[in-house]
């Protein structure tokens, strides 16, 4: 029980690879503080991880929100006397229309929400839990860049691949920050993951398009949600204590 009575707070915890982390922290003893902006999917996903035993509590929250967050930030630590684990699971690339478009046409406001989904709500949860974690002189935080951050996805836009670049400068910076105080914070690099949002995507693809991209990958499988937990669950745990500012590309060899 690699998370027993420690508080995990996830954030984007109602779908995809937060509510798969949740999942796993759930089952192996973490009180897991499930926070997202869809109340729906929200309730859902705390009833389902209680009624496997786990415990969970909720928290709707936007992540782009400084004084939301603030808030919610404040009342886990009111309420539970610690944050143990940060995982910042909150980002993607189809908030806007046309997700891979080429930079002539990304509008700036496109450029400015992609920037902002991504970045945004890691530095602002990030910058609120720190000062408990700190005090306490442990914590481990995960965050979620992508492969595109590496330059490395051609169906991704640049302004995908600069935010999810400013992940992983980000999180290596930081490890100098707060290594001192015994906090460990890491990344990883997702390939094509299919998440709620992605799957839909994929399926629209040819056979022959998902076939070809299925053979590009050494272990000749796309990713599903649970692959990505599975390393941010490891990254949060004692077993990564001597681990930090390291970003896991999780791409099955790509």
């Amino acid at each position: 029980m690699r998370f027993q009575d420690k508080v995990a707070l996830i954030t984007a915890a109602a779908s995809g690879i937060g509510r798969a982390t949740a999942d796993i922290m759930a089952r192996e003893g973490a009180i897991v503080i499930a926070v997202d902006n869809n109340e729906e999917r929200l309730d859902r996903t705390v009833a389902a991880l209680r009624e496997t035993g786990g415990r969970a509590h909720r928290r709707l929250c936007n992540a782009l929100d400084e004084a939301d967050v603030t808030g919610t930030v404040g009342s886990v630590l009111q309420e539970f006397g610690a944050i143990d684990v940060l995982v910042n699971a909150v980002g993607g690339s189809t908030v806007i229309p046309k997700p891979g478009a080429p930079v002539e046409e990304l509008s700036f406001a496109d450029w400015q929400k992609l920037i902002d989904f991504n970045l945004s709500g890691t530095f602002l949860f990030t910058h609120a839990v720190v000062p408990a974690m700190k005090e306490r002189r442990r914590g481990a935080i995960v965050n979620l860049a992508s492969i595109a951050g590496r330059g490395l996805s051609i169906s991704s836009s640049s302004a995908y691949a600069a935010a999810k670049g400013g992940i992983i400068a980000f999180t290596r910076k930081l490890a100098f920050e707060l290594g001192p105080y015994g906090i460990t914070i890491n990344a990883i690099a997702p390939s094509r993951t299919l998440t709620e949002r992605i799957r839909p995507r994929w399926e629209q693809q040819s056979p022959e398009d998902q076939q070809a991209e299925i053979e590009r990958t050494p272990l000749r499988r796309v990713a599903e949600p649970a692959d990505q937990a599975k390393v941010i669950c490891f990254l949060a745990s004692d077993d990564a204590a001597f681990v930090t500012g390291v970003t896991i590309d999780v791409t099955g060899g790509n």
